[in-house]
Order: C-alpha cells, then sequence, then structure tokens
C-alpha cells in the first residue's frame, strides 16, 4: 500500500502495479482496492500500463476530512495523477464514472477517459430515487445505522427489489457493505438529483469512450447512449453479455484498445 496527500490534507491509500502508461482506476460505491471489480481488472491491465487503483475517500484505507464535498473527491483524483507523473488515463465505473466526467470537466489532465455505465436517469425511468436521498443517508449514518443505510441506498436509491436486498443481507459480503456505508452519502452527493449533466460534458475535448453491458439494466444502456452523444467524439461501445457487474476478462481487452498509445 503507498499513500498520498490530497489537497486538503487528507490521506489517499493507493496500490500500484504494472509497468506502462498511466490507468487509474476509480470505482463506484462500496468498492474499494480489495472488495469490487478493481482487485481483478487490475492486474489483467497491469500488462500492459501502470496501475493506480486506490480507495476513495472515507472507505478502506483512505482517510476522510469533514465537511465532505465533491470537489475534494475531485482533489483526491489529481493528487493520483500528480503521483502518476502529471497526467494519466481514467477508468471509472457506476457512480465513480460520474465523478470522473466531472473530473475531466474540471480540466484535471485526464488523456483519455472510459466510463462503464455511470447511473444518470434519462427519458422516463422506471424508478427515480427520492428527492432526498443524500440527507437520509447522512441521517442514517449519523445515527450509526450502517445496515439501514446499505437498505435505502440499494432499495430506494438503486432500485433494486426488496427481496433481493433481503439476499444480500444473509451473505458474508453484507458486512463489507456495512463497513463503507458512511461513504454513501459521497457517492450520493456525486450523483445529485441523477441527471445527466450535459452542459458539463458537452465541454470535454479528450478521447472518451461510453461502454455498458448487453444485458444491463435499460435505464443504464439509455444512460449511456445519451452520454455518448453528447460529449464530443465520444464512442458508444456495448459488451456483449455483461451487466452491471461487468467481468474483468471481458472489459480490459477493450480498455487495452483505447488506452493502447
Amino acid at each position: 500500500m503507498r499513500q498520498v496527500r490530497s489537497r486538503d490534507g487528507t490521506t489517499i491509500a493507493y496500490d500500484q502495479l504494472g509497468e506502462g502508461p498511466p490507468v487509474i482506476l476509480v470505482d463506484g460505491a462500496f468498492c474499494s482496492r480489495s472488495f469490487g471489480p478493481m482487485p481483478k481488472l487490475a492486474p489483467l491491465l497491469a500488462r500492459s500500463f501502470t496501475v493506480f487503483m486506490y480507495d476513495r475517500r472515507g472507505r478502506g484505507d483512505s482517510g476522510d476530512t469533514a465537511p465532505y464535498a465533491v470537489e475534494r473527491e475531485i482533489d483526491d483524483l489529481d493528487a493520483l495523477i500528480r503521483e502518476a507523473g502529471g497526467s494519466a488515463f481514467v477508468y471509472a465505473m457506476s457512480s465513480g464514472a460520474a465523478l470522473a466526467l466531472e473530473a475531466a470537466a474540471s480540466r484535471l489532465n485526464i488523456t483519455k477517459l472510459a466510463l462503464y455505465e455511470p447511473p444518470f436517469m434519462v427519458g422516463n425511468p422506471a424508478h427515480v430515487p427520492p428527492a432526498d436521498h443524500q440527507a437520509q443517508l447522512v441521517r442514517l449514518v449519523a445515527e450509526g445505522r450502517r445496515g439501514d443505510a446499505v437498505k435505502f441506498y440499494m432499495k430506494d436509491i438503486i432500485g433494486m427489489p426488496g427481496w433481493l436486498v433481503t439476499v444480500f443481507r444473509i451473505l458474508p459480503m453484507w458486512s463489507k457493505l456495512k463497513a463503507v456505508a458512511r461513504s454513501l452519502p459521497y457517492d450520493s452527493a456525486v450523483m445529485g438529483d441523477f441527471s445527466l449533466p450535459a452542459k458539463r460534458a458537452a465541454i470535454l475535448t479528450i478521447p472518451t469512450l461510453v461502454l455498458c453491458g448487453e444485458k444491463t439494466m435499460a435505464v443504464l444502456r439509455a444512460a449511456a447512449q445519451r452520454l455518448s452523444e453528447v460529449v464530443p467524439g465520444a464512442r458508444l461501445r456495448t459488451l456483449p453479455g455483461q451487466t452491471h457487474n461487468v467481468a474483468a476478462a471481458a472489459l480490459a481487452p477493450v480498455l487495452k484498445e483505447f488506452f493502447a498509445p
């Protein structure tokens, strides 16, 4: 484990592996260097790139500093880019993709950007998160109700069926989900009202690849399609047979091709 200090003094933990042009991986909600899709993806990319896999603030081995602001998370990513040599490719997924999109719009030195299924709401989605979703998460976390915060994020924000949330509660991973519950308000803040930030996306000037799975939810496919239309020059690629829980073996070759010099 390595560490870098963000602008506000918060310590950000990261792993570095491989050799080649730098690629920074940005997780979505619940995930970290030790849990989620990135630990499987990183070794595959490390055959061709120097991979930076980090714990977003408030989770894993990274620190945290109140009050939270999305801008502070952008500072964290900027600190990693500087650690990588001053510029980097970025791959991000889910709410992490929304964060990376805003970071690129904020003119961080991201030279290529790949985004997997940022969960923006476009058209007429079947499920819309409550308008006060962030406030409710902040309250649940403040009251120490981490399990309830996880349940609220899954059921009321993501729109997961209640029976599936019940299944998750009896699985061994439930304890890992609760362990990062205090960072859920951060993902909630990143997403805001879940609308696609078309004006911000339209100012991007870097090569951008928008990805989605063939078998993912319709709302995520629609968001990927729309995002690829508003980012100038962006390409859309649909991965056959994949869902939001994309397989590293299916994703890595696509990223290697896109990030190739």
